[in-house]
């Protein structure tokens, strides 16, 4: 087992926490308020879009495609930028990831409420992706940061070893992916209780956690990690 201090801030369990909690924030957020399209991963999207065609409604072939082509960008663009960023500015393309959020809330917060839902799916859709493609490992724990399946598969995956060996190991993992989907449930909570009260600007509320995620960042960037600016993080 790896010491905590051994691994990047951007892999440090409570980042992933509080990127769920952000997703289950974004999911409830889409869907209540922007179109009933799920923008956090696209399983159900593919679904819709493969009924569409079937039944030949091409309105909402093309409506599907919108979000699904967005999330596509969105890997292409993490794929891309994370060298060219960190040779630029110093900065881990994490950091930067965590600013560009941050003007995608603060752009769709203030849109009015009359925007076409589009313009909020892509950007969502966007930034969910860059930040899946982005954030891989959680202190050496593969994890997903904005859907829930693997985690609800790992759960049960976990139980059955911690009966059958009892291993630290396991019992680790279970409680990982189990905190994980807490985390996700309270984001889509909070966003449930809010959307009625604030509308289209709920989304502002994560600018919170982001910017807490963000400055902690830029710390490890140019103090505490600074000799480790060259080091992947776990999983790329």
């Amino acid at each position: 087992m790896k010491n905590k201090s051994e691994f990047l801030e951007c892999e440090k369990k409570y980042v992933f926490y509080v990127l769920m909690l952000i997703a289950g924030y974004y999911g409830v957020y889409t869907f209540t308020l922007k179109g009933g399209v799920f923008c956090n991963a696209q399983t159900a999207n593919f679904v819709c879009f493969a009924m569409s065609v079937g039944t030949g409604d091409i309105k909402k072939v093309l409506y599907y495609l919108i979000p699904i082509s967005a999330y596509l960008c969105g890997a292409i663009f993490s794929e891309i930028l994370p060298n060219p960023v960190k040779r630029s500015i110093s900065l881990r393309w994490e950091t930067v990831l965590m600013l560009i959020e941050i003007a995608a809330v603060l752009f769709i917060g203030f849109l009015p409420d009359s925007a076409p839902v589009q313009i909020s799916q892509i950007t969502v859709n966007f930034i969910c992706s860059m930040q899946y493609n982005t954030f891989r490992q959680a202190q050496g724990t593969p994890v997903a940061t904005t859907f829930c399946t693997n985690h609800i598969r790992q759960v049960g995956v976990q139980l059955v070893k911690i009966i059958k060996h009892g291993r630290a190991e396991n019992k680790e993992r279970f409680l990982v992916h189990f905190s994980m989907l807490i985390s996700f449930i309270s984001g889509g909570i909070i966003c449930a209780v809010l959307c009625p009260l604030l509308s289209g600007k709920t989304i502002l509320v994560t600018i919170i956690p982001l910017l807490i995620l963000f400055f902690d960042f830029l710390y490890a960037d140019k103090v505490k990690e600074n000799e480790r600016i060259e080091e992947k993080p776990r999983g790329h």
